[in-house]
């Protein structure tokens, strides 16, 4: 050191003296902040073991039974994908606008840092760019700077550089692309060129375009500024920087350069929104599912995260099938929606039933919310139906916006008519259609999983298998005749047919296809309560029902999925088989690591031929029955069986269709159980709720696709069967018995049970 000092002292003029020292103290004091930074004196540097074994928060994707990707779970939305799947065009694009030098350096690019901090430190040029290497942005992305400042910056910087030298002494240059790239932000949540080429152009990275590839790294300069979705000239302007980049060190000719600058920007965008796209309740529904079992496999020794884990979900769902569905559900609902309104006009019980618009409020999430924090109840009225602001309101016309209180939204939404629809493979239980309700980001509440409603007249079917089952022959008449029954408080069942039905006798197929209420409760009545629960039980049915005679007019409330399982022992030769939608579950690597498929239920619920007797009941209700419209108004010749289904007051419309292949259940009614349809003609399930089908049914007719399904026939029933059934559907009573009998005057007995 001595003789350092004397070799300074001795160099002449003075001036130039000083400057060594100070060029020599500045090195110094520069190689003792880069130890610093080394020894971990501002922060730890990561190891060469940590950087080997880093591992990528993967989201986890969803894919319906035709291998279309439906939807995503994470936290940030990334998937990883390997270097051999990521095409040239993508990597000589990022070569050509971030790297140039990328695989002649060795983290740090030397040239291009004195470059920079010629141009910025001398000549003030801050658009001369930062002079960070792939490997250095990589470092970045696996390490985010935390804090702003120029200190924290300059110290990130170093670290970069120290941690991009040892990320090359780890990876091959092509891993570090692959890193790269799967590590880098696109903005909105979205990481990974996988991920931004499905969000921008519903496309795979194997599959990009050259335009497309350069708008993506584009992008990268600045994610928000050169997002094609909100700032399209910019973003061109940029893909062509990027595109004459890849010209200009020889990746691309004359003639590709010119075509790809003359392509216009074509998104197509979509993202994926967890209250958006398609099937969302089903996919909510998936995920109910996944987290239970990834809790199951972490109790086992596991160790899963739906979020970040990179999970692939096969799921059972039918993409075409769900498309159709939705499409046709908007469809309905709207003219339905426009209908019911229209029915009540002023005098709607939303707008004048004071008293039920305070229960409904009082319902609400906000007004809890606020009891609990200990306003009283008249100051949360008053603040809910006085404060006004500007409020969005969804209808099927399209958003509107509005100046609106807490109340008057609450109002809005109490008169939307929701509904539940669903299909599935009866043999296999494989689901293809879910469909929860009408808005998944307004009504989270899904009313095939959740929702226990009233299932009407779509219970009478497990009826009428119990008279079977009891012996009741299927030509066995009843009087449609209305009674009062005297031990039930005078409890007095009802039709909505003609008072002449009292001197009409039905036989149990045309009781059942023209859904005599009278009926029902009589064959309910000579079975016995007991049977029909029991009947109930062995056809999957897990809900409490009622032991009441009402039981026969579908008064139970039951979960869709479980009326889905019971309907499937008519096509199984009364077995049962429960409704799955998950089909099997791998890792990143498509390894699997776990398979479902639904059992079918070993013991018959019923026998064979009163299955079929019952078949041969549903089909007449479609054919000349209270679902004759399917015939007469959709115009549909395929193999068909159904029930329909209305509660009182019209509060529920249901309609069941069976067919050889599959089940179709639909439910229509509003969340607020005390408002119904106006009348009978509007919320009646062969109005309300029979169109879902129809209409959906229509579609599958006109697909090819969907031949094996739509074209697929009943088995022809025996002669036994058809002996069984063969009689009168309707007697009428002698002239006499009709001359003394007063059509006004309700009979009165006790119901025997």
């Amino acid at each position: 050191m001595k003789k350092l000092f004397g070799i300074i002292k001795r160099i002449k003029p003075k001036l130039l003296r000083y400057f060594l020292v100070t060029i020599g103290l500045s090195f110094l004091v520069l190689f003792v902040f880069i130890a610093s930074i080394y020894l971990g004196a501002w922060g730890k540097l990561p190891s060469s073991e940590e950087l080997a074994s880093f591992k990528y928060q993967e989201a986890s994707e969803v894919f319906s039974a035709d291998s279309v990707l439906i939807g995503k779970y994470y936290l940030n939305d990334r998937q990883p994908i390997p270097f051999d799947a990521i095409p040239d065009k993508v990597l000589h694009a990022l070569i050509a606008i971030e790297d140039e030098r990328f695989y002649d350096h060795s983290g740090i690019d030397y040239k291009s840092l004195f470059r920079v901090g010629l141009k910025t430190i001398l000549m003030g040029d801050t658009s001369s760019g930062g002079g960070s290497t792939i490997t250095q942005q990589l470092a970045k992305n696996l390490y985010p700077r935390k804090e702003r400042n120029e200190t924290n910056i300059v110290v990130d910087k170093f670290k970069e550089m120290l941690i991009a030298k040892r990320l090359e002494t780890i990876f091959s240059k092509e891993e570090i692309l692959a890193h790269y790239l799967n590590t880098v932000s696109f903005g909105d949540n979205t990481f990974g060129i996988e991920s931004a080429a499905l969000k921008f152009f519903n496309t795979r990275t194997k599959n990009l375009s050259y335009p497309q590839a350069a708008t993506l790294v584009g992008m990268l300069k600045a994610t928000y500024g050169y997002n094609p979705r909100i700032f399209p000239d910019k973003s061109l302007t940029r893909r062509n920087v990027v595109l004459a980049a890849m010209h200009r060190n020889g990746f691309i000719d004359k003639n590709e350069l010119k075509a790809s600058m003359d392509t216009k920007l074509a998104l197509d965008y979509r993202e994926f929104d967890y209250n958006a796209g398609l099937a969302p309740y089903f996919r909510e529904e998936v995920r109910k599912q996944l987290i239970k079992w990834t809790e199951q496999e972490n109790e086992k020794g596991g160790n899963l995260n739906l979020y970040t884990s990179g999970l692939k979900i096969y799921t059972t769902l039918n993409y075409k099938m769900q498309k159709l569905a939705e499409e046709v559900m908007a469809r309905h609902m709207t003219q339905l929606q426009e209908s019911f309104e229209k029915s009540y006009g002023k005098n709607a019980p939303w707008l004048k039933d004071k008293i039920l618009m305070n229960k409904i409020v009082k319902r609400s999430s906000i007004f809890r919310k606020l009891k609990n924090q200990g306003f009283k109840e008249s100051e949360i009225i008053d603040s809910l139906k006085n404060n006004t602001r500007k409020i969005t309101f969804s209808s099927w016309q399209g958003d509107f916006e509005k100046d609106a209180s807490t109340w008057d939204s609450i109002q809005y939404y109490s008169k939307i008519l929701n509904t539940g629809t669903m299909s599935m493979d009866a043999h296999t239980g494989a689901v293809f259609t879910w469909i929860g309700g009408v808005d998944f980001k307004r009504f989270k509440y899904d009313h095939i999983s959740q929702s226990k409603r009233q299932v009407g007249s779509t219970f009478k079917p497990i009826v009428y298998t119990a008279a079977l089952e009891k012996g009741i022959a299927p030509c066995t008449y009843f009087s449609a005749q209305e009674i009062a029954y005297k031990n039930l408080e005078g409890w007095s069942p009802s039709n909505s047919g003609e008072k002449n039905e009292t001197y009409l006798k039905y036989s149990m197929e045309q009781g059942l296809s023209n859904s005599v209420n009278t009926i029902a409760v009589k064959v309910l009545e000579k079975t016995g309560i007991g049977h029909v629960l029991e009947q109930a039980k062995k056809m999957g049915i897990k809900e409490k029902l009622p032991k009441l005679p009402s039981l026969a007019l579908g008064t139970g409330e039951i979960r869709m999925t479980e009326m889905a399982k019971a309907y499937t022992s008519y096509l199984n030769e009364g077995k049962t088989i429960e409704p799955f939608i998950i089909k099997r579950i791998t890792n990143q690597n498509d390894s699997i690591l776990a398979s479902f498929e639904s059992k079918m239920n070993e013991k018959s619920a019923f026998s064979k031929e009163n299955g079929a007797i019952m078949i041969e009941m549903m089909k007449a209700t479609i054919d000349s029955g209270t679902a004759s419209r399917i015939r007469d108004t959709y115009n549909l010749k395929n193999d068909i069986a159904g029930k329909t289904g209305t509660t009182q007051n019209n509060k529920d419309a249901w309609f069941v269709a069976l067919t050889p292949k599959l089940i179709h259940l639909t439910w229509v009614g509003l969340d607020n159980h005390e408002i119904g349809f106006k009348n009978t003609s509007l919320g009646q399930g062969a109005n309300a709720a029979l169109p879902l089908f129809a209409l959906w049914y229509q579609e599958l007719n006109k697909d090819k696709t969907f031949t094996e399904i739509t074209q697929a026939k009943f088995p022809q029933p025996s002669a036994s069967v058809l002996t069984a059934l063969d009689c009168e559907p309707i007697k009428r009573d002698g002239f006499f018995k009709r001359l003394f009998k007063n059509p006004n005057k309700k009979k009165e007995k006790k119901f025997k049970n």
